[in-house]
């Protein structure tokens, strides 16, 4: 079922949640695909991810994988089956142009068992933006999408991504993925949000590496992160604590400290962060 906005373009009912709960309750799971030989073969750095995944989280939805795959339908197609099968979210980046190894449109389509065909909305948006001139057929091609699919609207370069059910596909050029994504987050359900406590200190990972395994096991719903480092010649260690709960993040952090101090070191550092990475 859908809607529209004022400029014709669908605008899609939100999906209900799918996947199989792999994050605390009340947060949504999200996985992103990255379709592009060009990512794969080093010629082009990914710099969409840690951008979607900080935007994700601020939304109460966790970026759970993220998986790189070539310009070959079988593979997108597998893909796409596998997670949106599994995660509440599935967005996927790359491959919608107008150039023979565009292909995700197709791959979309087949993994939903359904055709590709000429979307009038995207037609008519293709056409304002470039002239019935400059509009080529490499460029009608930017209009094909699935048979039922909402348009993602581009107001960069024109061409419109879509969404299939629970899978949003999306342009890989930065800029035009950003202005879709910032559409996108406009219509996503979001989730809890979820708070974040860092704890910095001198100490090496190791020596608490069996303290943490225990704390983990005591908290299931705090997901505690430990990120060595090395700082001026010494060897240091950043704790993570998230939740949607603040009175777990608490006890939570109240142990932590409980656990560091029994080894005789105070935290350098407690730094506070909601809704954020």
């Amino acid at each position: 079922m859908t809607d529209s906005d004022d400029s014709g373009l669908s605008l899609p009912s939100v999906p209900s949640s799918g996947g199989r709960r792999i994050a605390p309750e009340g947060v949504y799971t999200a996985a992103l695909i990255i379709i592009g030989n060009e990512i794969l073969s080093g010629r082009t750095h990914d710099t969409n991810t840690p951008w979607i995944a900080e935007r994700l989280t601020r939304h109460g939805i966790l970026l759970q994988e993220v998986r790189v795959v070539p310009d070959v339908e079988p593979v997108i197609i597998r893909a796409v089956n596998e997670m949106r099968k599994t995660f509440d979210y599935v967005f996927t980046t790359g491959g919608i142009g107008p150039t023979h190894d565009d292909i995700t449109a197709e791959s979309i389509a087949k993994a939903f068992g359904v055709p590709v065909h000429q979307h009038e909305q995207a037609y008519k948006a293709l056409n304002q933006h470039y002239g019935p001139k400059e509009l080529t057929p490499s460029r009608l091609k930017m209009a094909m999408v699935p048979l039922g699919a909402d348009l993602i609207p581009n107001p960069v370069s024109g061409a419109p991504g879509f969404i299939m059910e629970n899978t949003y596909v999306m342009a890989g050029v930065p800029r035009i993925m950003q202005a879709m994504f910032d559409y996108i987050l406009s219509i996503l359900v979001a989730g809890k949000p979820i708070l974040s406590h860092t704890i910095t200190c001198d100490l090496a990972e190791s020596v608490v590496a069996d303290d943490l395994s225990t704390l983990q096991d005591r908290f299931p719903d705090v997901q505690i992160g430990s990120y060595p480092h090395y700082r001026g010649g010494v060897l240091g260690l950043s704790l993570v604590l998230r939740t949607t709960r603040e009175d777990l993040l608490a006890e939570t952090e109240d142990a932590v400290l409980s656990l560091l101090g029994r080894h005789g070191v105070e935290p350098r550092a407690i730094s506070i962060k909601n809704d954020d990475i």
